[in-house]
């Protein structure tokens, strides 16, 4: 799941295909709001699921399944991560 927080960027991010290649790599692209904690985006977790996201909170059931394990990265490693299916070093990709 991808929210951007400003317009402008969301916009350019458009323009220079950034979206397309998201969407095509199966991302879900959303309007900012709250909702990791609300499973709002359809993106609750269940059992033993990981997860690598940019966002600044991490406590057992956030996400949903109080199984599902929460990793707190960078955007860029966060980028590296789903690229490679794994926590990963962008060192490779910048």
């Amino acid at each position: 799941v991808h929210s951007h927080s400003f317009s402008p960027c969301k916009r350019q991010a458009a323009r220079l295909g950034y979206l397309k290649t998201l969407v095509e790599a199966g991302a879900m692209v959303t309007h900012p709001y709250c909702s990791l904690c609300q499973g709002r985006s359809g993106g609750l977790v269940s059992g033993a699921q990981v997860v690598v996201g940019t966002h600044n909170r991490n406590f057992i059931g956030r996400m949903g399944s109080p199984a599902a394990r929460t990793f707190l990265a960078s955007p860029a490693v966060a980028a590296a991560s789903a690229l490679e299916g794994r926590i990963a070093d962008p060192a490779p990709y910048l």
